[in-house]
């Protein structure tokens, strides 16, 4: 006779034996589709790290602060050395030039009394200028007086940061344009004050800002820091 009992443990050992090398468990589902009490979480491989602390839409604060950060560049401009050997450069010219327009404006000539007079009303002298017969005269009236305002435009955003912009190297170049025309009209021999002088002048430093002194400016003088438009766009809400 066959000995179904010896059978039917020797069935179970075999069951348990093949059950051993993977060591799975599984989980008893009930009917309403959850697992078991005795059902066990898979292992993730994650070696217990919890997951990071998101805000809204998945990044935390200090993600936010990150991109803020990353967004705005920050330029790093030449060293200390050769900023202050422009810086030298740029005041040694700055010096130079003043020299010039010193003798240009301020040095006395008896022999054109005659023939100046002072001008308060913008774009009178212009006119004259361009209506006199000699274009030759008219080119020297008119350009000399935008070359002379030239240098302004270069040599202020070389020697400071501050003197960059549109408004003020026009603002700088004005005021000392408007008091060389001052110590002109009330000092010097043979000179007048002229309005429209200021005019051309600050042109001229536009023009140098605009061609050289900008770019200049930007090389040796970066900005580090954003403007604060910038720094307003890129701040993080809370």
């Amino acid at each position: 006779m066959i000995d179904w009992r010896a059978v039917r443990r020797q069935a179970g050992g075999l069951r348990g034996r093949a059950a051993r090398p993977g060591e799975t468990k599984s989980a008893k589902v009930r009917p309403g589709g959850g697992a078991g009490a005795d059902s066990e979480p898979a292992d993730t491989g994650g070696g217990g790290a919890e997951p990071a602390d998101a805000g809204p839409g998945g990044a935390g604060p200090g993600t936010r602060a990150t991109k803020a950060k990353a967004a705005v560049p920050v330029r790093r401009g030449p060293g200390r050395f050769v900023r202050a050997l422009v810086t030298l450069t740029a005041l040694a010219g700055m010096v130079a030039f003043a020299v010039v327009l010193a003798r240009l404006t301020l040095e006395a000539s008896p022999a054109s009394v005659p023939l100046t007079h002072s001008n308060l009303t913008p774009g009178r002298s212009i006119e004259n200028y361009l209506n006199q017969p000699g274009f030759v005269d008219t080119v020297k009236q008119l350009g000399g007086n935008i070359a002379l305002g030239v240098p302004f435009g270069i040599l202020l955003p070389l020697l400071s940061l501050k003197a960059r912009g549109f408004l003020r190297v026009a603002l700088i170049t004005a005021v000392t344009m408007l008091l060389v025309e001052l110590v002109q009209g009330a000092l010097v021999t043979g000179r007048a004050f002229d309005i429209d002088d200021v005019f051309l002048n600050t042109t001229g430093a536009l023009l140098g800002y605009v061609l050289v002194g900008r770019r200049l400016g930007r090389i040796v003088r970066p900005r580090t820091r954003p403007r604060w438009w910038q720094r307003r766009a890129h701040t993080p809400s809370h």
